[in-house]
């Protein structure tokens, strides 16, 4: 499916967007997603732990796959011989394949031998085989894997690179990004193309202007959501694209999914999100509550309480009183904390539909006060 943009309201005061992500399928279907909106992560082609069914009774709109992963096993070609990645995986909404990038530049060991003009050369994890990935090759592995958003293959330099390392590595992605939309054979795929530039404000109009100039369906912030990365840097990056990117397009901010990012990113204008944190937090034993705590650096995160812990032994409330996930309505901690404590994959079961709701929720708040011009306020309110 195809996919265009509606913007329909901006909040007065912040320009927080709400509108629709709109896909249309070769007999001219239509399928309508409102944003702003967070996209649970399926890197193996399943959300972990969770039943398609379980996702969906979570109410998303777009899910992930991981194009590297997928490439290593089970293979482009088994997927395509499926029928794409939609009957492969039994998820008939639509689905967004990253371009591996990430994974492979965290794969590439000697980063200024791996990455040439022509590709990146690595090693498998899995086996340790030897492997080349180039921009041609991630979209030809996209088109078989039938994703109805594709993504450009880009260099992801680390936080640490300096201003003359990501200007080598922007004009090298830009030229990536040329190279892939040449070969983007799949008239019923979108393809989108990827800001790089670090903190930095002119290689991040550069990158955006750049990149924007060669015409894609959508557009994503990348290079945000690196572990050494302070908020500061990422909120900076954020401020430095999105005023060179178009209003009737969708903005992706790659990998990221702390609640508290989502409500600073919207305020920035960012329509949609991915992260694998709500699934791999309840592996941990972890749920997601509203608020936010701070760090040692006095940075703001995420709130969490930690079901493996003594004190939910016999906590017989819900994770939450108010949200209304599968997890919330039927168990309670004191059954959660149970199964945690058994290494019983129900328990992450759990915790991961009510993580995944959670941040659902969290956009559905924000759409509601971006249409009641009250977005501020409520952003106010979250932080507070």
């Amino acid at each position: 499916m195809k996919v265009t943009y509606e913007l329909i309201h901006q909040d007065k005061e912040t320009g927080a967007r709400y509108g629709k992500a709109i896909f249309t399928d070769a007999n001219g279907n239509i399928q309508e997603y409102e944003t702003p909106m967070f996209m649970p992560v399926g890197t193996q082609a399943t959300v972990k732990t969770l039943s398609p069914e379980q996702v969906k009774a979570t109410k998303p709109g777009i899910i992930l796959a991981n194009t590297y992963h997928l490439w290593q096993r089970p293979s482009a070609e088994i997927v395509q011989k499926a029928g794409g990645l939609h009957q492969f995986m039994n998820w008939h909404g639509p689905i967004l394949t990253d371009s591996g990038g990430y994974q492979v530049f965290s794969l590439a060991r000697n980063k200024k031998k791996d990455i040439t003009e022509e590709g990146v050369h690595f090693k498998s994890e899995l086996d340790g085989s030897k492997l080349f990935l180039t921009p041609e090759k991630s979209i030809e592995i996209q088109n078989m894997l039938d994703s109805d958003i594709a993504m450009s293959f880009d260099e992801c330099p680390p936080a640490s690179a300096d201003h003359q390392y990501l200007k080598n590595s922007i004009e090298r992605t830009i030229r990536w990004a040329e190279r892939g939309k040449k070969v983007h054979k799949n008239s019923n795929q979108s393809l989108f193309g990827i800001v790089q530039g670090g903190p930095y404000e002119d290689l991040r109009r550069f990158s955006a202007e750049q990149t924007v100039a060669m015409n894609f369906d959508g557009y994503s912030i990348g290079g945000v959501a690196n572990d050494d990365e302070c908020k500061d840097d990422m909120y900076k990056a954020i401020e430095y694209s999105i005023p060179y990117l178009p209003n009737d397009k969708l903005r992706y901010l790659m990998g990221v999914g702390e609640p508290v990012d989502l409500v600073e990113s919207v305020a920035r204008g960012v329509d949609i999100f991915d992260c694998v944190s709500p699934t791999r937090l309840a592996r941990h034993g972890n749920a997601l509550i509203w608020g936010i705590r701070y760090t040692d650096k006095n940075e703001p995160k995420e709130k969490r309480i930690n079901l493996k812990n003594a004190c939910f032994t016999a906590d017989f409330s819900p994770i939450e009183d108010d949200c209304d996930c599968y997890a919330c309505k039927n168990y309670t901690r004191a059954y959660i904390h149970h199964l945690m404590k058994c290494n019983e994959t129900f328990g992450a079961t759990l915790l991961s539909i009510h993580n995944i709701r959670f941040l659902i929720r969290l956009t559905e708040k924000m759409r509601e006060a971006i249409k009641n011009d009250s977005f501020a306020d409520f952003k106010s309110t979250f932080l507070a």
